[in-house]
């Protein structure tokens, strides 16, 4: 009981938004066989991963990750997903994490930074599914384990 306190203590004061995608986990697994991968651990310690399938016609047919964080790096991550899921990767190229923190209305200005990883691990990830078009050969060597 204390800890359901304790997380509505948490969330107190935060826009709808921001309690949806802190608390949703339906997006963090793992895509077997990604077209692209990236991963960044930012300084604070929290880490996240993510995946993307990419169609033929260059839209993001699926995007998933993982992370170690807390529930700011969460909604952050859930939050890109959201806004990027659908798009073409030259559109997703400019998802920033400032469309992040607008979108959640209420991510604490100190807690930034988990935007700011969760775009960086995304772009990782749209420059590996782009080098895996130019060479589709590497992609079977470059398989996360």
């Amino acid at each position: 009981m204390e800890k359901i306190q304790e997380l509505q203590q948490r969330l107190s004061g935060h826009s709808p938004q921001y309690i949806d995608m802190a608390l949703k986990t339906d997006m963090c697994c793992q895509i077997e066989n990604a077209d692209g991968y990236g991963k960044r651990t930012g300084e604070c310690g929290d880490t996240v991963e993510m995946f993307i399938t990419v169609s033929k016609n260059d839209i993001i047919d699926k995007i998933r990750f993982i992370i170690e964080g807390c529930l700011n790096t969460n909604a952050c991550a859930n939050t890109l997903v959201y806004l990027v899921q659908g798009k073409r990767i030259n559109e997703a190229w400019n998802i920033s994490p400032d469309h992040i923190t607008d979108y959640l209305q209420t991510l604490p200005k100190h807690e930034t930074h988990c935007a700011e990883l969760a775009c960086g691990a995304f772009y990782l990830a749209l420059k590996n599914a782009q080098d895996h078009q130019l060479n589709p050969w590497k992609k079977n060597y470059c398989q996360k384990t």
